[in-house]
């Protein structure tokens, strides 16, 4: 049997195009789709060739809502992994955020970071 994959996680922001061009500006990927989409919201997919965050944003959002599409963030962070940890590392600093809580244990190295809308991320590299 083959391994399945995971396609997309789907992930309410408050500003899907501004996450969309900061995940296109470190990680090289490019918005698939955007549009209007479910409950009168919008959505952007980004991503590369196989898999894509659908971020999506509607106008009655709230962080304390119950309902998945209704409430922001609804996880803990997403994890990227890259070629060149180290490159990413400066690109984040360049679009003015700050790295944190940096790991070298198996299988790889890490930090995390969190976007101007509070979504935390991690990215990984397994090229040590």
């Amino acid at each position: 049997m083959n391994e399945s994959i995971l396609e997309h996680i789907n992930l309410t922001t408050p500003d899907p195009l501004s996450t969309a061009s900061m995940l296109c500006e470190l990680f090289d990927w490019r918005i698939r789709w955007q549009g209007d989409s479910i409950h009168g919201g919008f959505s952007v997919h980004v991503g590369g060739m196989h898999s894509y965050l659908a971020l999506y944003s509607n106008e009655k959002q709230s962080k304390n809502a119950t309902d998945s599409y209704f409430r922001q963030h609804g996880l803990n962070h997403i994890g990227v992994v890259v070629n060149n940890l180290e490159q990413v590392e400066r690109k984040v600093i360049e679009l003015g955020m700050t790295p944190h809580s940096h790991a070298d244990y198996e299988p790889g190295k890490r930090f995390y970071f969190h976007d101007a809308n509070g979504l935390e991320i991690e990215v990984i590299s397994y090229d040590n």
